[in-house]
């Protein structure tokens, strides 16, 4: 595809990106396309008496595909054709759940299929048009499959019978999360949140008792002390344990289903121990035997596991060598998650719970062997008013040594409430191999820095967000790790807004890349989601109460004030920032004398899948950044 006066010209970009990213000469430097095909993803891991499962990216087909560890390695079930993903909320989770005869999986048509180990054979059980299904759990006690369930804008919990007969077990709230059942199979938990909050800001516990028809009975809901976000709940034995972060952090708690209600607190430390809910079935908590724990904590941006014995108190941390874990399951004397780190591609893990060591069973592909590889350094930034948070981030030195001082990338992470990991990212790689430092900023706003920081972005996003950004470019400028003169910033989707506020309110910033950003928050609040309707009203504030607030934080009624380059990228299928909103604002730059770039993908949606589409806009965003950087050196130019 072609960029005429800033526009693209409309010409299929796949016709003609595998020539623009054709492996460079040097093999020691990763190119675009090595970049993106590295990227294997591993999530969703589900145990049972029959093994091991989980899901993987395929990086050129952009789907999931189902994985099994057999006696001889890891293998993959289904037919050839079986992708596998959630859509409810938009983000789904939870699109599998393994029984003792095989897999429950939810297709790409968000319909229930039963993947069988024995033959590998694939069988539907819904047929219901229009539905979503997610946040599977099996019910081993009833061989069926718990699962929440959407459609014509509502949720309930459902079960679904391997004859595939459905049953509605709860309806009535507006949001359910997976549920949770007890060891005698007496019992469900499930938490819920109402219009128009999201769950990491305030959500509920509820149990109800399980009937011998299996239907649900005497549903109750479990205050929090006080308010608070709870989720992730989990039964050991028939002991309901949740994070709730009603004390400040995502912290594990005992609830007495049998009395009044009372919460109980563990020996945990004041740290998050899980994120934010974005997805179904997050497991960042996981009973071992005996009382004893696994989890999660979140100290800086890194995860760290935690191994907690029930019988000593005794807590230690295991897996030192990953920066973040999903999905823990136990099973005997192992527990099992993955574990990602920052040389090593998504790893599935077997824990030996007496000793604490770590065996990779599957996945944990060196990506990149270390000496080439730029591992991410914590960087604390410290406020710079009384009362403020200092922030946190990852910073990466550039692999290709120069005389100067290196240009720096800052990227803003989605969301926005979310946050940036120490993980293997390939595209960070790319960058660094090029000459340029990067630093990923955990604004205030993100995840894992407990409720009063992640809170701290309400009535505040295009602001301090903002703020922490360019106090990030200032800090490292300040210590020489980059060149001041030459910050580039960049982001994806909500990320991409951020990009785009730093370019309109500073000066700072030598070019901006915005990545289906959002350009016009009125316009995304009348057409988005039901999952996030009242999340931007939460962000900005009511537009009727707040009207100047939203008109000075719209990208689209500032376009002139951007006088810094910018370049666009944005998929003609995206149905979460609608393509209009990129066209609106590269239009009205160019109205306002300014000569962005857009690079559209007609058959891309929100998050480019596709492999060349995405080794193809890293390659236009290199050559954008080489243009406008000041100091542009020579050994980069031949880089691509």
């Amino acid at each position: 595809m072609r960029t005429i006066h800033g526009f693209s010209s409309g010409v299929n970009n796949s016709a003609i990106i595998p020539a623009l990213v054709g492996h460079h000469h040097d093999k020691t430097v990763l190119s675009a396309y090595e970049a993106c095909s590295a990227h294997v993803q591993r999530g969703e891991l589900s145990v049972s008496p029959a093994g091991v499962f989980w899901l993987e990216t395929d990086p050129a087909r952009g789907c999931n595909t189902l994985w099994h560890l057999s006696d001889q390695g890891p293998v993959r079930l289904g037919p050839d054709d079986l992708g596998i993903r959630s859509r409810v909320n938009g983000y789904g989770g939870g699109a599998l759940a393994a029984t003792d005869s095989g897999v429950f999986v939810v297709g790409e048509d968000q319909q229930l299929r039963f993947v069988s180990l024995a033959d590998g054979q694939c069988h539907s059980l819904t047929d219901d048009p229009g539905a979503a299904y997610g946040g599977l759990v099996s019910d081993q006690y009833r061989q069926r499959v718990l699962a929440v369930r959407e459609a014509e804008g509502k949720q309930q919990l459902v079960a679904v019978s391997m004859l595939g007969e459905r049953s509605v077990l709860h309806s009535g709230l507006d949001f359910y999360s997976a549920p949770a059942v007890s060891a005698d199979g007496n019992e469900v938990a499930w938490t819920s949140w109402q219009l128009p909050d999201m769950p990491w800001l305030r959500s509920r516990l509820w149990t109800a008792n399980c009937s011998e028809d299996g239907l649900l009975d005497q549903g109750r809901e479990w205050p929090t002390p006080s308010e608070a976000s709870v989720q992730q709940p989990v039964f050991d034995g028939n002991q309901l344990w949740v994070l709730s972060d009603h004390e400040g952090w995502w912290q594990p708690w005992h609830i007495d289903t049998s009395g009044e209600g009372a919460w109980h607190a563990t020996e945990s430390p004041a740290r998050d121990h899980g994120n934010a809910p974005w997805q179904l079935g997050e497991s960042h908590h996981c009973p071992t035997g005996s009382g004893s724990w696994a989890r999660v904590r979140y100290c800086n941006g890194t995860g760290e596991l935690w191994l907690s014995s029930g019988e000593t108190g005794e807590a230690i941390r295991v897996a030192r060598g990953f920066g973040d874990f999903r999905c823990l399951q136990s099973a005997g004397e192992h527990l099992y998650c993955i574990g990602r780190a920052a040389t090593r591609l998504d790893a599935v893990l077997q824990i030996d719970l007496e000793t604490g060591q770590a065996r990779t069973i599957a996945g944990g592909e060196e990506a990149m062997p270390e000496p080439r590889a730029a591992l991410p350094l914590d960087i604390e930034i410290p406020a710079l008013n009384p009362g403020e948070a200092s922030i946190h981030g990852f910073f990466y030195t550039p692999k290709l040594a120069t005389p100067d001082v290196p240009p720096l990338i800052l990227i803003a992470h989605g969301g926005p409430t979310s946050a940036a990991y120490p993980v293997f990212n390939p595209q960070v790689q790319y960058w660094c191999q090029r000459g340029f430092a990067v630093a990923e900023i955990n604004y205030r706003g993100s995840t894992g820095f407990g409720r009063e920081f992640r809170l701290a972005l309400e009535g505040r996003w295009g602001d301090v967000d903002v703020a922490d950004m360019e106090r990030a470019a200032d800090h490292l400028a300040s210590f020489g790790l980059a060149d001041g003169r030459r910050v580039f910033i960049q982001g994806r989707s909500s990320g991409g807004y951020t990009a785009l506020m730093a370019m309109i309110r500073s000066r700072r910033f030598t070019a901006g890349a915005s990545m289906f950003g959002v350009t016009d928050p009125m316009r995304l609040r009348a057409m988005t989601h039901r999952f996030e309707s009242g999340y931007l009203d939460w962000l900005l504030g009511s537009p009727e109460k707040y009207p100047e607030r939203w008109q000075e934080r719209t990208p689209l009624l500032h376009a002139e004030r951007i006088t810094a380059p910018m370049i666009f990228f944005q998929g003609g299928q995206d149905r979460v920032v609608v393509p209009e909103q990129t066209r609106a604002m590269t239009e009205a730059m160019k109205a306002a004398g300014r000569a962005p770039e857009l690079h559209w993908f007609e058959d891309e949606g929100h998050g480019f899948r596709r492999q060349a589409n995405q080794a193809g806009m890293l390659e236009w965003m290199f050559s954008f950044y080489r243009k406008h950087s000041q100091k542009a050196n020579d050994q980069a130019e031949n880089l691509s």
